[in-house]
């Protein structure tokens, strides 16, 4: 069964389409890389997907329903988001924002429950960052903070994860932490992923940990190249997309398999 269907989207602010003849699905423990330039429409997209865009035509389907006999934040049961970037206005603990991802399952003036704070408790375990717990969330740096909100995401218990550029502002380690805890995550509690992201090596990332992994190329509306990503991501498609001349290059892994990685070499 695929969790996410997206059929013949079509999206325009007023007279100006962003988006139109979009189409892709997504299964069980799979990966969907969504690139593109600044501008293409990919976070809009991504809106359509969590209901808060409306498409002008098309369809979108969650859990094989159609998206929108989904009542107001029950998607949230369904779809979990974290930002590109997420600004924090309160000193809230670590453990309070991660407690906020249980928020889908409470009532409206419903607090949370002794087994919402545990749930919490095991997603911080899990992520690996159970030694922020009591650290104020204002006081955190940008790669902790992504931490976070990934393991709220893991607390709202949600079978597919969107997020948008989510290594985007990080230093080169951080952003290497954070797609091995997206990769982890698939691999050990079968999530699926929607992720748009500006760098073409995430999906060889992916790809590269054993995990079926599509791409699509969104670019003046469309898209026009998809699938996988040794047969997406090439020099002619990337020089399309992005104006930049680069290749495609093999790389020996330490457990002696063959990891692929792009190099850019200049702009066009």
């Amino acid at each position: 069964m695929q969790l996410v269907e997206v059929h013949d989207a079509s999206f325009s602010y007023g007279e100006q389409e962003i988006f139109g003849g979009i189409g892709f699905s997504v299964g069980p423990g799979e990966v969907f890389c969504l690139l593109g330039p600044n501008g293409c429409g990919k976070t809009t997209l991504l809106d359509c997907i969590l209901g808060l865009h409306h498409l002008h035509s098309g369809s979108i389907l969650i859990g094989g329903r159609d998206a929108e006999s989904y009542r107001p934040g029950k998607i949230a049961r369904q779809i979990a988001y974290v930002p590109q970037r997420h600004e924090p206005t309160f000193p809230y603990t670590v453990r309070e924002i991660v407690t906020m991802g249980r928020a889908a399952y409470l009532g409206l003036f419903e607090s949370p429950s002794q087994a919402d704070r545990r749930i919490a408790d095991e997603a911080l375990d899990h992520i690996g960052i159970a030694h922020l717990r009591n650290r104020p969330y204002t006081q955190l740096s940008g790669g902790e903070t992504q931490m976070v909100m990934i393991a709220r995401t893991l607390a709202q218990q949600t079978p597919v994860v969107i997020l948008d550029e989510p290594t985007a502002h990080l230093d080169f380690r951080y952003e290497l932490v954070i797609m091995e805890v997206i990769a982890g995550l698939v691999k050990e509690k079968g999530l699926s992923i929607i992720m748009a992201t500006h760098s073409p090596n995430h999906a060889f990332h992916f790809q590269d940990n054993g995990i079926r992994t599509s791409v699509a190329l969104l670019h003046n509306g469309v898209f026009f190249a998809k699938g996988s990503p040794e047969s997406v991501l090439n020099e002619d498609s990337l020089k399309s997309l992005y104006g930049v001349k680069a290749r495609v290059i093999s790389l020996d892994a330490e457990d002696g398999s063959t990891m692929k990685h792009i190099v850019a070499l200049k702009t066009m």
